[in-house]
């Protein structure tokens, strides 16, 4: 049986970049389709599934944080699709990544077609879009249990402390997101306390040693110049 190759929508009105988003994703063995206006996502989709949308922010018709709130919303009879969105405009990322639009990750123009497949492999690994908390085996051997506030990477007891557990929980639930300090900020401290970047800066120095120690040879949180931290898997 031929196995069915993912299926992604670019929503560009600069055709030169479609255009090389087009051949790279073919590259990488994925059936893609091309379409410039905004309008025209929702009546494509109803005849036209797809695993996943690549959703520039600005578009003549209707804009893509929209196409965002209206896939969201709900599509009658299937799952709605994964959504990237990709903008020029640094000062939209906040809103792009809050949990009330759904998207599931942003890339920010100029970009690399490899960092977009990139992108792309890691949001269609997940298997699901919905922004849930960290699963009992979130990602990469790693596992959780909240209850009693441990975390394990391969059996072995990471040893960490109430915030170093909830900074890692927040991030391995989202394998492949860029989180901003100040992201990480709200979502650790739900008490409204004021604390620092460096805060943020120290914790994410002491979590990374501590998986370090039992993973010598990976690096699962990664330092984004100028955005925030991700974490990426053991493949």
């Amino acid at each position: 049986m031929t196995e069915t190759r993912p299926r992604i929508l670019i929503v560009e009105d600069e055709n030169k970049i479609a255009g090389v988003l087009l051949d790279y994703l073919a590259q990488a063995g994925y059936d893609s389709h091309h379409l410039t206006r905004g309008d025209e996502v929702e009546p494509w989709l109803d005849k036209h599934p797809v695993d996943l949308l690549l959703l520039d922010l600005m578009l003549p018709g209707k804009n893509g944080l929209d196409i965002c709130k209206a896939l969201r919303a709900g599509m009658p009879g299937r799952p709605a699709p994964a959504i990237i969105m990709v903008t020029a405009r640094v000062e939209e990322i906040d809103r792009l990544l809050g949990l009330e639009l759904g998207a599931d990750d942003y890339i920010c123009k100029p970009f690399s077609p490899r960092e977009v497949i990139a992108r792309i492999k890691a949001v269609l690994r997940r298997g699901t879009h919905t922004a849930s908390a960290a699963s009992e085996e979130p990602s990469g051997g790693l596992t959780m249990e909240d209850g009693a506030w441990r975390a394990t990477i391969a059996g072995h007891d990471l040893g960490l402390t109430a915030v170093e557990y909830q900074l890692l929980k927040v991030l391995s639930a989202r394998p492949g997101r860029i989180f901003s300090r100040e992201q990480l900020m709200d979502l650790m401290y739900r008490d409204e306390r004021i604390v620092s970047d460096r805060t943020v800066d120290s914790h994410i120095k002491k979590l990374r040693r501590k998986i370090q120690e039992q993973l010598p040879e990976h690096e699962l949180i990664h330092s984004v110049y100028g955005l925030g931290y991700r974490f990426d898997p053991l493949p």
